[in-house]
C-alpha cells in the first residue's frame, strides 16, 4: 500500500500540484467532449444509411478502444518508469494530431486509422489517476478521485455542448476546436504542470508486465481487487455501450440533432459534477466506498432500464439528475484499488485498469451498434429502440450481484483473521 507524503516543503509541493493536474484533466475532458456530438453525424456523411451509419461508427469506436486496450498499459509502465508528466505531453500532442486529421479526412478509412493512432498514442485517464495517486494519502485518494471525476464532469458540461454549438454550423468545427484545445493543453502540461514521481520511486520497465494481458492478471491477484476486475468489466462495459449508442439512439428515438445532444450530455457533465466536485466527500464522511460501490450500482441498473423505456426527451434529464449516486461508482472503485496498489506500481496498476476498460470499450461496440442497428428502422418513440440500454441494465445489475459477493467475501475474511488472531494483550 501506498505511503502518505512526507511532511514539510516537499509535501506542501505535492499538495499543490492537485490543482494542476486538475486543469490539465478539465482542458484534456472538453476536447474530447467537443466531438461527441458529431462524430456519428461526420461518420454519417461517409455513409447512405442509418443501419451503414450504425455500423461503421461501431467500427471507428472500436479502433480507437483496441488500440488503447494494447497500449494503456505499456504508458501506464512508461510512466512508472520516467514519471506522468511526458506520458501526458505525449498524449496532448496525439490528441491535437488526431482531432485535425479528423476534421480533414475526406473518407471513412482516414477517420478509421487516425482513431487507432489516437488511441495507441494517449492514456491520459489512467495516467492522471496515477498522478493523484502519486500525490495522495491512501485515505483520502477516494476524494481526490472524486475531484479528478468533477473535472471530467465538468469537460462533459463545457465540451458537448460547445460541439453542439459549433457542430449545428459545420460538423467539422468542434474537431479544429478540439485540436487547439488539446494544443493548449499541451503547452500547459509543457511550462506549468509539475512531474508528480519522484526518482526514487521510478522502477524499471519490464516488457513482459506491459502488455494487456499481464497487467489484466496482475490487477487480478492484487490483494483485495479479486472480483472487482468483473464489477469494473461489466460496469464498464455497459458504460460504453451507452457512449457508444446515445447519440444514435437518441436520434433515433426522438429525432434529436448535434444541439439537443450536447444538452443533453451537457446535464450528464453537471450530475458528474454535482456529485463527485461536492456530495461525494460528504457522502464519505457518512458511508464507506464500498457501500457507495454498491446503491450507485442500484441506481444505475434502474436509470440504465428507464433510458431505455423513455418516451419523451426530456424524461432523459429526469433519470439523469435521479442517478446521482451512480457517478459515485468509478471513483469509489479506483480508490480502493489505489489503496490496495504497491507505491512503486500506481501507473501500471491504474494502466490496468485503463487497459480493462478499454477492452470493454473495444467490446461495446461490436455489441451495443448491432443490437441498435437491429431496431433503427422503427418508428420514432418505439420502446423497442432502447434495447442497448436494457441490454445495460442487465450488465449493471450482474456487476451489482458479483460486487456484493465480494464484499461479503471480504467482511467474512476480515472477521475470520479477527476471531483467529485473537485479542492482542
Amino acid at each position: 500500500m501506498a505511503d502518505a507524503p512526507p511532511p514539510g516543503p516537499a509535501h506542501r509541493d505535492r499538495q499543490a500540484a492537485m490543482p494542476f493536474i486538475m486543469l490539465t484533466v478539465l482542458i484534456d475532458m472538453v476536447s474530447i467532449g467537443l466531438i461527441i456530438p458529431v462524430l456519428p453525424l461526420l461518420v454519417g456523411s461517409f455513409t447512405g444509411s442509418t443501419a451503414d451509419q450504425t455500423f461503421w461508427y461501431g467500427v471507428t469506436t472500436f479502433a480507437f478502444s483496441i488500440a488503447n486496450f494494447v497500449t494503456s498499459p505499456l504508458l501506464g509502465a512508461l510512466s512508472d518508469r520516467h514519471g506522468r508528466r511526458p506520458v501526458l505531453l505525449l498524449g496532448f500532442c496525439a490528441l491535437a494530431m488526431s482531432f485535425f486529421v479528423t476534421a480533414l479526412a475526406t473518407a471513412l478509412w482516414m477517420l478509421i486509422l487516425v482513431r487507432v493512432f489516437s488511441g495507441a498514442m494517449q492514456s491520459n485517464a489512467s495516467v492522471a489517476n496515477a498522478y493523484v495517486a502519486d500525490i495522495t494519502p491512501p485515505e483520502n485518494r477516494a476524494k481526490r478521485f472524486g475531484l479528478l471525476g468533477a473535472m471530467f464532469g465538468l469537460g462533459f458540461i463545457l465540451g458537448p455542448v460547445m460541439g453542439g454549438l459549433l457542430g449545428a454550423i459545420d460538423v467539422h468545427l468542434p474537431f479544429f476546436a478540439a485540436g487547439t484545445l488539446a494544443l493548449v493543453n499541451l503547452l500547459y502540461g509543457w511550462f506549468v504542470l509539475p512531474e508528480s514521481l519522484p526518482a526514487a520511486r521510478r522502477r524499471p520497465l519490464k516488457w513482459s508486465s506491459a502488455n494487456p494481458v499481464s497487467a489484466l492478471r496482475a490487477l487480478s491477484q492484487t490483494k483485495d481487487v479479486g472480483l472487482l476486475v468483473a464489477v469494473i468489466a461489466c460496469s464498464g462495459l455497459a458504460q460504453f455501450v451507452l457512449y457508444t449508442t446515445w447519440v444514435l439512439y437518441t436520434t433515433f428515438k426522438f429525432g434529436w440533432g448535434p444541439l439537443q445532444n450536447g444538452w443533453s450530455l451537457f446535464a450528464v457533465g453537471i450530475a458528474s459534477a454535482i456529485t463527485q466536485g461536492f456530495l461525494l466527500g460528504r457522502l464519505l464522511k457518512r458511508f464507506s466506498p464500498q457501500r457507495l460501490v454498491f446503491w450507485g450500482l442500484v441506481s444505475s441498473t434502474l436509470s440504465y432500464l428507464l433510458y431505455g423505456l423513455a418516451a419523451e426527451g426530456w424524461m432523459m434529464y429526469a433519470v439523469i439528475f435521479a442517478n446521482l449516486l451512480g457517478f459515485t461508482v468509478t471513483a469509489s472503485i479506483q480508490s480502493i484499488i489505489s489503496g490496495a496498489a504497491d507505491a512503486r506500481t500506481q501507473g501500471q496498476t491504474m494502466g490496468a485498469v485503463s487497459a480493462l476498460n478499454s477492452l470493454m470499450a473495444v467490446v461495446a461496440p461490436v455489441l451495443g451498434a448491432p443490437l441498435l442497428g437491429i431496431v433503427s428502422h422503427l418508428p420514432r418513440g418505439d420502446w423497442r429502440i432502447g434495447a442497448p440500454f436494457y441490454f445495460c441494465a442487465v450488465l449493471q445489475l450482474s456487476a451489482l450481484v458479483l460486487a456484493w459477493l465480494h464484499f461479503r467475501g471480504r467482511r467474512r475474511a476480515q472477521h475470520a483473521a479477527a476471531l483467529h488472531t485473537g485479542p492482542v494483550a
